[in-house]
């Protein structure tokens, strides 16, 4: 251990945002590929030692990356980098568009549609198992189902093995799920879900990238018709009974 952090190079950091300067050093370990995913960073002292800064700026500068998922602790063991890209920046980031439902949704179809072609080129027979298993529970559910329809995305996001999207995936459904939790079951339509579902099902057993794009693009463009519009209505209507 003592060898390789020999051969660590790193800048010591200004007086002024230190625990932003150290954040950006420790970052560019990976960047610059002198340490990769999973890898133990150097201790704290010796952290100390290279950025030239105080504990209390280290453990600042560490704590910040632990919320966003870029390191974790070990208890007797050390800090490593993780092992791949987590949920909670992009659920941070994404609670800022709270309220923007637009902006949600458009995230969401830019999202899924790139993951749904690499899906059909990717995606194992167990996972297409699954996927057929859930319409069929989405078909006999009496209720809500936004915990079905949620999962069927989530098969296909993860059927696309790609670490960085698995990332983004659930606080994207998450953000979206808040928004259809406002819309009345009633005012949902299950048996079209149900019938996009299948088709879009049907498109990734034949691996066929192409018609799974347009068939999930079919799918969530009638999904954020279904939102965005109704909203936009009721928000007009408010406003117009203010003036």
């Amino acid at each position: 251990m003592g060898g390789k952090m020999e051969s660590v190079k790193m800048k010591s950091v200004k007086r002024n945002t230190l625990a932003n300067q150290a954040i950006d050093q420790i970052i560019d370990l990976l960047m610059s590929e002198q340490l990769k995913a999973g890898d133990k960073l150097p201790s704290e002292m010796e952290l100390m030692d290279i950025l030239r800064i105080s504990r209390p700026v280290l453990r600042e500068a560490l704590g910040s990356l632990e919320t966003l998922g870029v390191i974790h602790r070990k208890t007797k063991e050390g800090t490593f980098f993780s092992e791949k890209v987590g949920s909670e920046p992009f659920r941070l980031m994404l609670a800022l568009s709270v309220g923007n439902i637009d902006t949600i949704i458009e995230t969401r179809l830019s999202n899924e549609l790139g993951l749904v072609g690499l899906a059909a080129e990717r995606i194992s027979e167990m996972e297409l198992k699954k996927l057929k298993e859930n319409i069929d529970q989405m078909e006999a559910v009496d209720g809500d189902y936004l915990d079905i329809d949620r999962e069927f995305h989530r098969i296909i996001a993860f059927s696309a093995s790609n670490s960085i999207t698995e990332g983004m995936i659930d606080p994207i459904l998450n953000m979206y799920d808040k928004t259809m939790e406002n819309i009345p079951l009633k005012k949902r339509n299950k048996e079209k879900t149900v019938q996009q579902h299948k088709a879009i099902y049907h498109a990734l057993e034949k691996r066929d990238p192409i018609e799974a794009y347009a068939s999930m693009y079919r799918h969530l463009d009638h999904a954020r018709n279904r939102v965005i519009r109704p909203l936009e209505k009721e928000e007009l209507n408010m406003n117009k009974g203010v003036r």
